[in-house]
Protein backbone atom coordinates (compact mmCIF):
# COMPACT_ATOMS: atom_id res chain seq x y z
CA UNK A 1 0.00 0.00 0.00
CA UNK A 2 1.28 3.48 -0.83
CA UNK A 3 3.34 2.11 -3.71
CA UNK A 4 2.87 3.20 -7.28
CA UNK A 5 2.90 0.79 -10.24
CA UNK A 6 6.63 1.30 -10.82
CA UNK A 7 7.41 0.15 -7.26
CA UNK A 8 8.42 3.60 -6.04
CA UNK A 9 6.80 4.64 -2.81
CA UNK A 10 3.88 6.96 -3.55
CA UNK A 11 3.04 10.27 -2.01
CA UNK A 12 0.65 9.91 0.94
CA UNK A 13 -0.67 13.29 2.02
CA UNK A 14 -2.18 14.23 5.35
CA UNK A 15 -4.29 17.34 4.87
CA UNK A 16 -5.03 19.40 7.99
CA UNK A 17 -7.76 22.05 7.94
CA UNK A 18 -8.93 24.52 10.56
CA UNK A 19 -11.42 26.24 8.21
CA UNK A 20 -11.74 29.99 8.62
CA UNK A 21 -11.08 29.89 12.35
CA UNK A 22 -7.99 30.30 14.47
CA UNK A 23 -7.08 26.93 15.93
CA UNK A 24 -3.40 27.31 16.79
CA UNK A 25 -3.59 24.37 19.22
CA UNK A 26 -4.29 22.02 16.30
CA UNK A 27 -1.63 23.58 14.05
CA UNK A 28 0.94 23.38 16.87
CA UNK A 29 0.18 19.75 17.67
CA UNK A 30 0.39 18.57 14.04
CA UNK A 31 3.70 20.46 13.83
CA UNK A 32 5.02 18.62 16.90
CA UNK A 33 7.74 16.03 16.36
CA UNK A 34 5.60 13.48 18.20
CA UNK A 35 2.74 13.73 15.68
CA UNK A 36 5.04 14.00 12.65
CA UNK A 37 6.97 10.90 13.75
CA UNK A 38 3.73 8.96 14.20
CA UNK A 39 2.47 9.99 10.74
CA UNK A 40 5.79 8.95 9.22
CA UNK A 41 5.59 5.59 11.05
CA UNK A 42 2.14 5.09 9.53
CA UNK A 43 3.55 5.60 6.02
CA UNK A 44 2.49 9.17 5.32
CA UNK A 45 4.96 11.28 3.34
CA UNK A 46 3.50 14.80 3.24
CA UNK A 47 1.73 17.10 5.67
CA UNK A 48 -0.22 20.04 4.25
CA UNK A 49 -1.72 22.42 6.80
CA UNK A 50 -4.48 24.95 6.10
CA UNK A 51 -3.99 27.20 9.12
CA UNK A 52 -6.79 29.77 8.74
CA UNK A 53 -6.52 32.88 10.90
CA UNK A 54 -3.92 31.34 13.19
CA UNK A 55 -0.69 33.06 14.11
CA UNK A 56 1.43 29.96 14.76
CA UNK A 57 3.64 29.17 11.76
CA UNK A 58 4.53 25.49 11.31
CA UNK A 59 8.05 24.44 10.34
CA UNK A 60 8.30 23.83 6.59
CA UNK A 61 10.28 20.83 5.41
CA UNK A 62 11.08 19.32 2.01
CA UNK A 63 11.30 15.84 3.50
CA UNK A 64 14.56 15.21 1.61
CA UNK A 65 16.18 13.90 4.79
CA UNK A 66 13.58 11.13 5.18
CA UNK A 67 11.33 13.23 7.40
CA UNK A 68 7.76 14.25 6.63
CA UNK A 69 7.50 16.98 3.96
CA UNK A 70 5.56 19.88 5.53
CA UNK A 71 3.93 22.89 3.90
CA UNK A 72 1.14 25.27 4.89
CA UNK A 73 -1.15 28.04 3.68
CA UNK A 74 -3.77 30.29 5.27
CA UNK A 75 -6.86 30.19 3.01
CA UNK A 76 -8.05 28.82 -0.31
CA UNK A 77 -11.23 29.56 -2.24
CA UNK A 78 -11.90 25.81 -2.12
CA UNK A 79 -10.29 22.97 -0.23
CA UNK A 80 -12.05 20.32 -2.35
CA UNK A 81 -8.92 19.41 -4.35
CA UNK A 82 -6.83 19.14 -1.19
CA UNK A 83 -9.42 16.83 0.34
CA UNK A 84 -9.61 14.68 -2.81
CA UNK A 85 -5.83 14.18 -2.96
CA UNK A 86 -5.46 13.45 0.78
CA UNK A 87 -4.81 9.98 2.16
CA UNK A 88 -5.90 11.18 5.62
CA UNK A 89 -7.68 14.35 6.73
CA UNK A 90 -7.26 15.93 10.16
CA UNK A 91 -9.90 18.60 10.66
CA UNK A 92 -11.42 20.99 13.15
CA UNK A 93 -14.96 20.06 14.17
CA UNK A 94 -16.78 22.29 11.67
CA UNK A 95 -19.74 20.47 10.14
CA UNK A 96 -18.91 21.63 6.59
CA UNK A 97 -15.40 20.21 6.73
CA UNK A 98 -16.60 17.00 8.38
CA UNK A 99 -19.39 16.22 5.92
CA UNK A 100 -17.40 17.24 2.83
CA UNK A 101 -14.59 14.88 3.87
CA UNK A 102 -16.96 12.01 4.70
CA UNK A 103 -18.83 12.42 1.39
CA UNK A 104 -15.48 11.90 -0.37
CA UNK A 105 -14.93 8.72 1.65
CA UNK A 106 -11.67 9.98 3.13
CA UNK A 107 -10.43 8.75 6.52
CA UNK A 108 -10.91 11.55 9.02
CA UNK A 109 -9.69 12.54 12.45
CA UNK A 110 -11.67 15.42 13.92
CA UNK A 111 -9.83 17.43 16.56
CA UNK A 112 -12.14 19.29 18.91
CA UNK A 113 -11.21 22.84 19.88
CA UNK A 114 -11.48 22.76 23.67
CA UNK A 115 -11.20 26.56 23.87
CA UNK A 116 -14.62 27.17 22.32
CA UNK A 117 -17.45 28.00 24.69
CA UNK A 118 -20.64 25.89 24.38
CA UNK A 119 -18.88 23.59 21.97
CA UNK A 120 -21.74 21.99 20.04
CA UNK A 121 -19.21 20.88 17.42
CA UNK A 122 -17.78 18.34 19.84
CA UNK A 123 -21.21 16.71 20.12
CA UNK A 124 -21.33 16.19 16.34
CA UNK A 125 -17.76 14.83 16.21
CA UNK A 126 -18.31 12.51 19.17
CA UNK A 127 -21.58 11.16 17.76
CA UNK A 128 -20.00 10.45 14.36
CA UNK A 129 -17.02 8.82 16.08
CA UNK A 130 -19.37 6.63 18.10
CA UNK A 131 -20.96 5.55 14.80
CA UNK A 132 -17.42 4.76 13.55
CA UNK A 133 -17.50 7.24 10.64
CA UNK A 134 -14.41 9.06 11.93
CA UNK A 135 -11.96 9.35 14.81
CA UNK A 136 -12.29 12.11 17.37
CA UNK A 137 -9.37 13.57 19.32
CA UNK A 138 -8.31 16.53 21.40
CA UNK A 139 -4.99 18.29 20.70
CA UNK A 140 -3.15 16.50 23.55
CA UNK A 141 -4.36 13.05 22.40
CA UNK A 142 -3.91 13.40 18.63
CA UNK A 143 -0.66 11.40 18.49
CA UNK A 144 -2.32 8.55 20.42
CA UNK A 145 -5.29 8.54 18.04
CA UNK A 146 -2.96 8.37 15.02
CA UNK A 147 -0.92 5.56 16.63
CA UNK A 148 -3.98 3.44 17.43
CA UNK A 149 -6.30 4.16 14.49
CA UNK A 150 -7.46 1.31 12.29
CA UNK A 151 -8.73 2.98 9.13
CA UNK A 152 -10.27 -0.29 7.89
CA UNK A 153 -12.66 -0.20 10.86
CA UNK A 154 -14.25 3.09 9.75
CA UNK A 155 -17.81 2.79 8.44
CA UNK A 156 -18.54 4.71 5.21
CA UNK A 157 -20.94 7.59 5.69
CA UNK A 158 -24.18 7.43 3.68
CA UNK A 159 -26.08 10.70 3.60
CA UNK A 160 -29.79 10.39 4.26
CA UNK A 161 -32.42 10.85 1.58
CA UNK A 162 -33.86 14.38 1.82
CA UNK A 163 -36.57 13.72 -0.80
CA UNK A 164 -39.41 13.13 1.71
CA UNK A 165 -38.55 16.38 3.54
CA UNK A 166 -38.40 18.33 0.26
CA UNK A 167 -41.79 16.90 -0.81
CA UNK A 168 -43.32 17.85 2.52
CA UNK A 169 -42.00 21.42 2.24
CA UNK A 170 -43.23 21.69 -1.36
CA UNK A 171 -46.68 20.43 -0.34
CA UNK A 172 -46.76 22.91 2.58
CA UNK A 173 -45.83 25.75 0.23
CA UNK A 174 -48.53 24.70 -2.23
CA UNK A 175 -46.31 23.53 -5.07
CA UNK A 176 -47.73 20.77 -7.27
CA UNK A 177 -46.45 17.26 -6.62
CA UNK A 178 -44.45 15.53 -9.37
Amino acid sequence: MGESLDGVKGKRVVFVTVGTTCFDALVKVVDSQEVKDELLRRGYTNLLIQMGRGSYLPTKSTGDDGSLAVDYFTFSSSIAEYLKSASLVISHAGSGSIFETMRLGKPLIVVVNEDLMDNHQSELAEELAERKHLYCARPPTLHLTIASMDLKSLVPYSPGDATPVAKLINRFLGFPED
